[in-house]
């Protein structure tokens, strides 16, 4: 799902649960979530020529992994690792709408996964389960051969084989409505499948050519779960009795709030270094007090608390600096930077006292509550800060990136050149740089809509858009109409790329004047049909009406839903792109450059000849608002409310900054995060948002719903999938189509790459950074933490042994330590004791 804060929950904010699939096209619409987390940027078009030989693969690396990785040898066997969750899960069916992160971390460590993710993001053969998996035959029908490990059997002693994969492909092929599943991607282009040469063998036949196999049976359920709607459906929410892991589901407690995994005895790989792992639902405001108190010995955290174990570690426990002394031996006490005792101000402590023991005994008696209060939550916030000295913070990016969204149904954001002014505006390193460098991140903007950089089908394509430049936006702002004291004068709308007015007419009019001029292209007639009125036809006359206010789930498809295979145009070379005309608006003649290229294109630049608006040479001054037909050029930034989105407001305010600078007034709306995703973003109710997408191994099967052309439904309204920007062209849907049944997988990469340069065109998404990721852990904890692009291998993770070295080092140096916390203690007391006279002297 979209996430809108800066806590990982994936997926959240954070994990927003969609509801069972009804059965009808509108309940299905408006029955799903995203998921997580809840679990929320001069010249012509320039996209970069893409190559399938290694030697130039522009994929990159990801950044690294912060897990405390350890050699199995080293990592103590037995232990018990308390790891802080959201929340008990509803389901332990991951194919159900209402599972979350945690249903997905429970069937990680106890189920198969045929195919994990590597540290850049990639796909690899989990040989625990899978001696092989390969494509033997791809005519007349694509063939997946499995080899199974022949050690693998289920916790009740049975193999795993085909009857499991023939059970959760009826379950899952959207062909019997009596499983309620919230996505069958995939599994609806099986065929059949039986057994291979033997029990250990199982060959899968697609009726359509399927890029993604890797993605399917993962994880794999025994065919008591999927063989049956009645088990499928309600059996899995509590218990899975047959597991396959390193561990195995012990205990699901609602009432005390944790799952509880043991070692499985029966697991044939290597075995589990921990004795069990117990989940326990801690809310992430609760989470320094639960690190502090030893609840739990692992969790996500977010930078609020993150910056508080920092402080910890260096005050050396204290929720102050320690105390100094100045050259004349004067003691130096440190005024508290962080916790409850920063709002106690002189000047407040004064007020306190005046009417704590003031003459109105109702006052004095309300006052001195509310003063034990406060020294109960001073007294509690120390020792706490006392206990988190040593604890560690774990940092990498997580498999998530944040976007600024611009909703493109209507209003001015419907117009393409509206859309890239604002994201040609945005200096996105320095909105990446306001989350990411204060935690020591690396500050790089994603150049991708549908991979992260390490995957294999990333590459840069931001530069569909250009460089960031302020004077560049205002030629296309002014291009599309909005001039300095347009606000103050109605004129005639441009005929040619006008922004999509809310009025249907005035769309209808702006589409029949493109028909008129016979110079458009096929290609930039679709890189316009971007947005609005442009992406969901309507009948003259007929009124816009808000989107559905359904929730979705990435990579969705609809139960029983089959997608006909859809022929792009022959591919056209990203050279002939940069040449496509627009149809010049009135006033403006198109030129040509000399050196044969023609106009700029359509959208990312304004028409060759456009002159900007008068005063526009640097940026317009903050006030010079932008207007048209007289009315001004306004927008709404949504943002959610609630502490853990500081950093989602941080970077809000700086875009309105950017933005003000070009002339566009923003709007900055706070709302409450329930509210946030589902009546605002997926009801379409917003011009601009930031939230967040979970990044994929596999691209054309789960980022397609995300970028989907809206279309309009039977009862009139707007079809959107996951696509709540509302923003996307046939010709995006093509390359969708294409990757996914193209079997060469340096084809397929490039058909993503190429989907993603369109996405970047028609600028309805623009990433901004890729998600922090803070995990706390104790200090001795091993193979955990921030995985980043990493599927974590749950028998790896564990304690460190103890080394005898550093044991024996520390008894010889025990002395001296302890002569130094004698000597923290005797300077706390002393501060405990000026406090104490000056509050009696106040």
């Amino acid at each position: 799902m979209p996430q809108a804060d800066e806590t990982r929950g994936r997926t959240g904010p954070r994990d927003p649960r969609p509801a069972r699939d009804l059965g009808t096209p509108r309940a299905r619409r408006t029955a799903r979530t995203a998921r997580s987390v809840a679990l929320l940027a001069g010249g012509a078009l320039a996209l970069p020529a893409l190559s399938g030989c290694a030697a130039d693969d522009p994929s990159g690396r990801a950044v690294a992994q912060d897990i405390a990785a350890a050699e199995r040898d080293k990592v103590a066997d037995g232990g018990t690792l308390r790891w802080a969750v959201d929340a008990v899960p509803t389901t332990l069916n991951t194919f159900q709408a209402d599972a979350d992160a945690t249903t997905g971390r429970v069937a990680q460590a106890v189920l198969p996964a045929l195919f994990t993710l590597d540290t850049n993001g990639r796909p690899v053969r989990n040989p625990d389960y899978l001696e092989s998996a390969e494509i033997v035959e791809r005519e007349p029908k694509q063939v997946v051969l499995y080899k199974i490990n022949q050690k693998a059997v289920w916790s009740d002693g049975r193999e795993v084989g085909a009857p499991d994969f023939a059970a959760q492909w009826r379950a899952l092929s959207g062909r019997d409505s009596a499983f309620w599943t919230a996505r069958n991607a995939g599994y609806d282009r099986i065929q059949e499948i039986q057994k291979g040469a033997n029990d250990l063998e199982v060959k899968v036949t697609f009726k359509r050519p399927y890029a993604d196999w890797q993605s399917l049976f993962t994880p794999l359920y025994p065919k008591s779960v999927t063989g049956t709607p009645a088990a499928f459906n309600d059996g899995a929410r509590t218990t899975v009795k047959a597991t396959a892991g390193a561990f195995r589901l012990d205990r699901l407690d609602r009432r005390a709030g944790t799952v509880t995994l043991v070692r499985n005895p029966r697991w044939w790989g290597e075995p589990a270094k921990l004795d069990r792992i117990v989940l326990d639902a801690v809310p992430r405001h609760q989470r320094a007090g639960a690190l502090a108190a030893g609840r739990v010995q692992l969790a996500e955290i977010d930078r609020t608390t993150a910056e508080r174990i920092g402080l910890s570690t260096r005050h050396r426990g204290r929720a102050v600096a320690p105390p100094a002394h100045a050259p004349d031996g004067v003691r130096l006490r440190h005024a508290a930077a962080h916790g409850p005792q920063v709002a106690l101000t002189p000047s407040a402590a004064l007020r306190s006292w005046a009417l704590a023991y003031g003459s109105d005994e109702e006052l004095a008696e309300s006052a001195q509550a509310a003063r034990e209060r406060t020294a109960a939550s001073i007294r509690s916030y120390t020792v706490e800060q006392g206990r988190l000295h040593g604890v560690v913070v774990r940092r990498s990016l997580e498999p998530a990136w944040t976007q600024l969204a611009l909703n493109g149904e209507t209003g001015p954001l419907s117009d393409d050149r509206v859309r890239r002014a604002i994201a040609r505006a945005l200096d996105r390193e320095e909105l990446a740089s306001v989350v990411l460098r204060p935690l020591g991140l690396p500050v790089k903007p994603p150049g991708s809509h549908l991979a992260l950089a390490g995957q294999r089908a990333y590459t840069d394509n931001s530069g569909a858009l250009g460089e960031q430049s302020p004077q560049e936006a205002q030629a296309l702002l002014a291009d599309a109409g909005w001039v300095p004291g347009g606000a103050l004068r109605k004129s005639r709308p441009a005929e040619a790329g006008a922004e999509g007015s809310a009025s249907p007419a005035a769309g209808a009019e702006g589409e029949e004047a493109e028909e008129e001029d016979g110079s458009e292209s096929e290609d930039t007639e679709d890189s316009k049909n971007t947005g609005g009125p442009r992406s969901a036809v309507r009948a003259p006359g007929e009124p816009d009406t808000a989107s559905d206010d359904g929730l979705y789930i990435v990579g969705d498809h609809r139960p029983g839903s089959a997608h006909a295979q859809v022929l792009a145009p022959a591919p056209v070379a990203f050279q002939e792109l940069a040449v496509q005309p627009r149809a010049a608006a009135p006033g403006h003649t198109r030129t040509d450059t000399g050196d044969g290229a023609r106009d700029r294109i359509a959208g990312a630049y304004a028409p060759a000849g456009t002159a900007a608006p008068a005063g526009t040479a640097a940026p317009v001054a903050a006030g010079g608002r932008l207007g048209k037909d007289g009315k001004p050029l306004a927008l709404r930034l949504v943002l959610p409310e609630g502490p853990g989105a500081e950093s989602l407001r941080a970077v809000g305010r700086r875009i309105v900054r950017m933005l003000d600078r070009i002339g566009i007034r923003t709007d900055v709306r706070t709302v409450p995060d329930a509210d946030y995703f589902k009546d605002h973003i997926a009801a379409g109710r917003y011009d601009l948002a930031l939230y967040s997408w979970p990044a994929t191994a596999f691209p054309a099967t789960d980022a397609r719903p995300v970028f989907a052309k809206p279309q309009p439904a039977d009862d009139g309204s707007l079809l959107v999938e996951q696509n709540y920007t509302r923003v996307g062209t046939d010709y995006i849907d093509q390359l969708f189509e294409q990757a996914a049944a193209e079997l060469d997988e340096d084809e397929a990469r490039d058909l993503v790459r190429r989907a993603d340069a369109r996405i970047w065109a028609a600028a309805g998404s623009i990433p901004l950074y890729q998600r922090p990721e803070l995990v706390a852990v104790r200090p001795d904890v091993r193979n955990a933490g921030a995985f980043g692009l990493a599927t974590p291998r749950y028998q790896d993770i564990g304690f460190a042994k103890p080394d005898p070295k550093k044991q024996a080092k520390a008894g010889n140096a025990g002395s001296t330590g302890n002569a130094e916390k004698e000597k923290d203690a005797e300077a706390e007391k002393e501060a405990e004791k000026e406090a104490k006279e000056e509050e009696a002297e106040g």
